[in-house]
């Protein structure tokens, strides 16, 4: 049953918010609601008599109100009062699967300023990539509450409100949304580390032990200094103060709430105001001195900013060298015909296409894999899933960190096709064009640093997925030829597999399929 937005709303009329509690949010996404809903329970809402298929996700209930949540992208909730009049409230939405929150790059319309369904409205920086943020329906921007350049924003959070008829902005010009606007400043890791970091039972906590002093309650994440007054400090904070022999009660805090963060400690070191803060008393025992680094002065290094990418790399890196047991096998092979045939068909292009190395590299690696399935597979735990097509990632290094787009069905692609998708995969990535469904995670990965001199290296798998391809540059070498000598181009490749999935004869076999077509690339048209 898919009711038009009309049905629904004498639905709602007449059994109200039973019908709303009653909807799981795991029911089909078959209602969107019209951007001019009036959704008080009780009163009718104002829509148009036009079936549309679901885009905005399942029903919850929210005090007494309706609200519409988009399950996978969270975009708006509709609300009306007697105060304000009809509006939207724009939510942070998630971009990509792994999203838990995003920081708000910039807006790309002013408050005033109206859109159409498919404008770009803003742009957000994933834990994947900077990517855009489309209006999935015509409106009004009346405010802004989350300004561009805001990091940390959670996925849910409100950060603008839109309105239908342009006289209904100036009612927003104050407007503050009911729901707390947590998590909007860049100190939310800060905080979240206070809840989690604390030590584990039986283990001391990393701030000074206080002398012994009458009993008095603190909170959690605080400390006081010698008049009793509370300092909040982060668990970082504290202990880098500890390590570098600052007085927090010295420290000016620029958290929320005047919280100390780690940053603002090592702002008081460079300053020098730790200098002159309080010593504990000596004991007995001789105090250990900071550590000294040769050049650690503010003109001798650059702070940069880590990016959500960046975290994300690292964070998926890391899992994948501590929890994946990697083995690697390596192979040379001759690609003098290759080359050859690249030629050939670059010369009958006639400027249509130009066909590359890599693009072989791509359509032998699925050959090959579709002749050993068992390396185009994955790792999900307590079953490994193996895929029955190919979807390659191919590895692309851009000024904003590694991305590696996707290039999906690639069993039903040619050389040139393959050879657009990449090309025009590349172009999106190093301008940030990439969308959500070209970052997903493929069944194999290709990274290739042959343009850059080198000859061969060993990369990192990429989980879930069981192997991934390193691929080096051409070289010419000197091989025996009849009796004499002779030269020969070869490419040398290694492919890392995990070992849990793929055996070391697996992997041998996949690399001895790929080997024949690279060295006979005519063994491609079989």
């Amino acid at each position: 049953f898919q009711p038009t937005v009309m049905q629904f709303s004498r639905i709602t009329q007449h059994v109200g918010p039973r019908l709303l509690r009653a909807v799981p949010r795991s029911a089909p996404r078959t209602v969107r609601p019209s951007r001019s809903l009036s959704t008080h329970a009780g009163r009718a809402l104002t829509a148009r008599a036009v079936p549309l298929s679901g885009c905005f996700g399942s029903l919850s209930r929210t005090s007494a109100r309706s609200q519409f949540v988009c399950v996978n992208q969270p975009f708006f909730r509709a609300f009306s009062s007697e105060e304000l009049p009809s509006h939207v409230q724009l939510e942070m939405p998630a971009l990509s699967p792994s999203m838990e929150m995003g920081n708000l790059v910039s807006w790309n319309i002013k408050e005033g300023d109206s859109f159409v369904a498919g404008d770009v409205i803003a742009e957000i920086e994933t834990d994947k990539a900077v990517m855009a943020w489309e209006a999935t329906d015509d409106g009004i921007l009346a405010k802004i509450l989350v300004a561009g350049g805001t990091e940390g924003v959670k996925i849910g959070q409100i950060v603008a409100i839109v309105v239908e008829e342009e006289a209904d902005v100036a009612a927003f010009k104050d407007y503050t949304p009911e729901e707390s606007e947590a998590g909007a400043s860049g100190d939310a890791g800060e905080e979240a580390e206070s809840e989690s970091s604390s030590p584990p039972p039986g283990e001391p906590d990393a701030s000074p032990e206080p002398s012994v002093q009458p009993i008095s309650k603190v909170p959690p994440g605080s400390i006081q200094d010698a008049s009793g007054d509370r300092i909040v400090a982060s668990p970082r904070a504290r202990r880098l103060a500890k390590e570098q022999n600052v007085d927090l009660a010295h420290v000016k805090g620029t958290g929320s709430d005047g919280r100390i963060t780690e940053s603002d400690v090592r702002s008081a070191t460079r300053s020098g105001s730790s200098s002159e803060s309080a010593a504990p008393a000596q004991s007995t025992q001789q105090q250990r001195a900071p550590p000294v680094v040769v050049g650690d002065s503010e003109s001798e290094y650059t702070d940069v900013a880590v990016t959500n990418i960046r975290k994300v790399i690292a964070k998926r890196l890391l899992e994948s060298k501590n929890t994946i047991p990697h083995y690697y096998l390596t192979s040379d092979m001759c690609v003098d015909e290759l080359l050859e045939l690249r030629r050939e068909l670059n010369e009958r292009a006639n400027g249509e296409y130009k066909v590359s190395v890599n693009d072989f590299v791509i359509k032998a690696a699925t050959l090959a894999l579709k002749k050993v399935p068992d390396a185009n597979s994955a790792w999900m735990g307590d079953q490994i899933r193996r895929y029955h097509n190919v979807h390659i990632n191919v590895a692309v290094s851009t000024d904003n960190g590694l991305y590696s787009p996707l290039v999906a069905n690639v069993q039903n692609k040619g050389l040139v096709e393959i050879n657009r998708s990449v090309a025009d995969l590349a172009d999106k990535a190093r301008s940030n064009k990439l969308h959500a469904n070209e970052l997903q995670s493929g069944t194999f990965t290709i990274s290739n640093l042959g343009m850059f001199g080198i000859k061969n290296f060993t990369a990192v798998i990429n989980p879930p997925q069981a192997c991934i391809l390193a691929c080096g540059g051409v070289e010419k070498r000197v091989i025996p030829q009849g009796d004499g000598f002779g030269t020969a181009n070869f490419l040398t490749v290694t492919l890392s597999c995990d070992h849990r999935v793929v055996d070391g004869a697996v992997g041998a076999q996949w690399l001895q399929h790929f080997k024949k077509y690279m060295e006979k690339p005519v063994n491609m048209l079989l």
